[in-house]
């Protein structure tokens, strides 16, 4: 039986991010928004606010690789069109969307908060 090892396990987590991130332009810019946002967050000493981007962020960053993840294996199942392959790439998009609108405006509120710290 194989030994649990954490270590391994995070570096394929880094190593899935960093795919998702070099390859998919919906997951890095979502991170290149997130990131400033939470370092002045953390400058300021707003740990709620520090805490909710964190997880809107994490929310969204999961919804994309989900949704990236679908769309991929489903264009293996079948590369030809198919009108249920469309709905289930058309379900995981409104997740998705769903998860961006909420990461926004998180986003944009947090934005605001700081900006009056400032």
């Amino acid at each position: 039986m194989p030994s649990y090892r954490p270590i391994h396990k995070f570096k394929i987590i880094l190593q899935g991010l960093y795919v998702a991130v070099i390859s998919d332009f919906s997951v890095a810019y979502k991170l290149v928004l997130s990131i400033p946002i939470l370092v002045f967050s953390f400058i300021f000493k707003q740990w709620v606010d520090l805490t909710l981007i964190l997880l809107a962020t994490g929310m969204v960053l999961s919804a994309e690789l989900f949704n990236s993840a679908i769309e991929i294996l489903c264009d293996f199942v079948e590369p030809n069109a198919d009108s249920r392959i469309g709905m289930i790439k058309d379900i995981a998009a409104a997740a998705t969307g769903i998860s961006i609108f909420v990461w926004a405006v998180t986003l944009i509120l947090e934005c605001n908060h700081i900006w009056h710290l400032i």
